[in-house]
């Protein structure tokens, strides 16, 4: 007699009732969260609202010149100033949060699609494919990523969407390595052999039984891949070959308005400012985010 597959009404509820538990506990522990963790996240939120909204709050366009004076100094109109080409630093610096940050997350976003995806395949097939996949990495892993991406960018030309490209694929090499380790050991759980008893696809294997056990630790790398993919971005910005003008960029403000500093004008650490302060409360989040999951599964 054929046994037919149904979903275990059982099992349903008891992951709902899971999830639910799991954002409860969140929730409660974000309540709890030292003060510091909850001015990163204040910090993280004006960023994303200012990402969101720069059309809104921006006094001027990301691209329009305001003055015939390059490098105006600060006053009531230009609150930050002028850059080299007469345009407002502040509403250059506001549209950058949204092209530095929104580029960073699309990026880091491919990078775990790929890498991940490639990691857990490797992890639950093991033998051959896991070997050649491997391998593959580690060649990419061997090359310098910040010199293999200005090549890259020199061949290829800049634009938007090869620097995402080419800065996901480097960055998809890392969290490979992080997806396959952790996969490893839930591959060969009594649940997912269970589950390949069934009958049941690859596809439903790895979203139902593999991703929700490693998706903690992946949320947390998220976080750090993230600071990471935006400070290459930025690098490669200052050097000339990130974000192509006349899009603002944080790394690109800091090249363009470099020569201040000699003058004693701190305008050029704003946008450095702006990168390091946004990584620091990316970090300082994940830090708590592993702090609460290690404790709830203690």
């Amino acid at each position: 007699m054929d046994i037919v597959n149904t979903p275990n009404t059982t099992d349903i509820s008891s992951r709902a009732k899971l999830t639910s538990g799991r954002r409860s506990r969140f929730s409660y522990a974000l309540r709890k969260a030292p003060l510091n963790v909850k001015l990163c996240f204040a910090i993280v939120a004006v960023y994303l609202f200012a990402a969101f909204f720069a059309d809104l709050i921006a006094p001027f366009g990301e691209s329009e010149l305001v003055s015939r004076e390059p490098f105006a100094p600060w006053n009531g109109i230009n609150l930050l100033g002028t850059d080299q080409l007469g345009r407002d630093v502040l509403s250059r610096l506001i549209y950058g949060a949204r092209n530095s940050i929104g580029i960073a997350i699309i990026t880091t976003s491919i990078a775990f699609l790929m890498g991940g995806t490639l990691g857990i395949i490797a992890a639950f097939f093991r033998g051959w494919v896991d070997q050649v996949v491997s391998r593959l990495i580690d060649i990419l892993m061997a090359i310098p990523g910040l010199i293999f991406a200005l090549m890259l960018l020199s061949v290829f030309g800049t634009s938007i969407q090869n620097l995402i490209l080419i800065i996901a694929i480097l960055d998809s090499t890392r969290v490979f390595r992080l997806a396959r380790a952790l996969a490893m050991d839930v591959a060969v759980s009594d649940y997912v052999e269970s589950a390949q008893v069934r009958g049941e696809n690859l596809l439903w294997i790895i979203t139902q039984e593999i991703l929700p056990n490693i998706l903690p630790i992946l949320v947390a790398e998220f976080g750090l891949r993230f600071c990471f993919v935006l400070l290459t971005t930025s690098s490669l910005s200052f050097l000339g070959l990130g974000v192509p003008p006349p899009m603002a960029d944080w790394g690109s403000m800091v090249r363009e308005n470099a020569s201040l500093i000699t003058y004693g004008d701190i305008t050029p650490l704003i946008p450095a400012g702006a990168i390091a302060l946004i990584t620091v409360a990316v970090n300082f989040i994940v830090d708590w985010y592993l702090q609460i999951r290690g404790g709830s599964n203690g």
